[in-house]
């Protein structure tokens, strides 16, 4: 054997095992693969009994503060207006007790019911001069204030010779002597009547 086979022999047989090396290492890496690792199951997996919830609470409904119970409101009653006829009558005591008062002469009293639907009844008065006028007018709108009654108009107060007081109902003339026989309204309102009535 030459120097030269001796030297590549070891070479070869080196070489073969260094081949055969990486192979076992590959069959055993291979084997690795093949084995199945043998896990334990993991913890997580393993079913927990599930912790109780605490059941919700439930609600109910907080009491409500007592409310004093408002006493029912009376009824309102209305006043019952007083009929036509009363309230008339009313008037004229009011009427005659203020010319009354104050001393009107001539008073006379005319029932216009049928005959005017304006009012029912007129009355008709005189005083002794204009500043007498007024003032006898003026107590008969003070009379009806008083009794809850306000007239509904007053006309001819600045000149006073013929003061007309609108009661509603009952309507008040107050005149002057010559102012009076003059329109003669007694006359107008009575024409066929055998007689005026007079108040008193």
């Amino acid at each position: 054997m030459t120097t030269s086979e001796s030297r590549r022999r070891p070479r070869q047989a080196g070489s073969s095992e260094a081949a055969a090396r990486p192979t076992a290492t590959r069959k055993s890496a291979a084997g690795a693969k093949k084995k199945p690792a043998s896990r334990k199951p993991p913890a997580a997996r393993v079913a927990k009994p599930a912790a109780a919830k605490p059941a919700a609470a439930k609600r109910v409904a907080k009491p409500k503060p007592s409310v004093a119970a408002k006493p029912a409101a009376a009824p309102r009653v209305r006043r019952a207006k007083p009929a036509a006829a009363d309230q008339a009558v009313r008037l004229r005591g009011i009427v005659i007790g203020a010319l009354d008062k104050l001393k009107a002469r001539d008073v006379q009293e005319i029932d216009v019911r049928g005959k005017s639907p304006v009012t029912d009844l007129l009355v008709v008065a005189s005083g002794t001069s204009t500043r007498h006028v007024k003032s006898l007018a003026d107590e008969v709108v003070k009379q009806a204030k008083q009794d809850g009654l306000p007239p509904l108009g007053v006309e001819g107060q600045r000149e006073a010779e013929w003061v007309l007081v609108d009661l509603g109902d009952v309507i008040v003339h107050v005149m002057m002597p010559r102012t009076r026989e003059f329109y003669g309204l007694e006359r107008l309102w009575t024409v066929g009547e055998p007689a005026i009535a007079a108040a008193g």
